[in-house]
């Protein structure tokens, strides 16, 4: 028997077995999440549905940070990642995510970006 395909499955009004309407579709695929970490900088590039490329961070080093008063951008180091607000387990391990809270040279910036999708580190700086 095969997997049981979410959101495909008809509504039986006599409460009979759902069956799918119809088979999987390729860009129905799920793939794992990409949790970046910090490291020496690392990218992956997969293609997606319509041939397009999209950029994953494995690793990552440095941050685009912006100073909200200057309104300059600055290339930081990241040191560690203080508060991950999307899960308790990526602010153990250190997982950049968008949201996260990370300690950089010049003080704590919140992540913008979706660092496994986009490919790079976005971050403002947080008083």
């Amino acid at each position: 028997m095969k997997k049981p395909i979410e959101n495909l499955a008809k509504r039986s009004a006599s409460g009979g077995r759902n069956r799918a309407s119809r088979g999987r579709r390729k860009y129905e695929m799920d793939r794992y999440p990409s949790e970046p970490v910090l490291g020496k900088h690392k990218i992956t590039v997969r293609r997606v549905r319509g041939h397009n490329l999209k950029s994953a961070v494995k690793t990552v080093e440095f941050a685009n940070v912006v100073d909200p008063i200057s309104k300059k951008v600055v290339k930081m180091q990241i040191k560690e990642v203080v508060h991950n607000p999307s899960n308790k387990d990526y602010e153990r391990r250190g997982v950049v995510t968008k949201g996260a809270i990370i300690e950089t040279e010049t003080g704590t910036a919140r992540v913008l970006s979706r660092p496994g999708q986009d490919g790079t580190v976005n971050a403002v700086l947080v008083k």
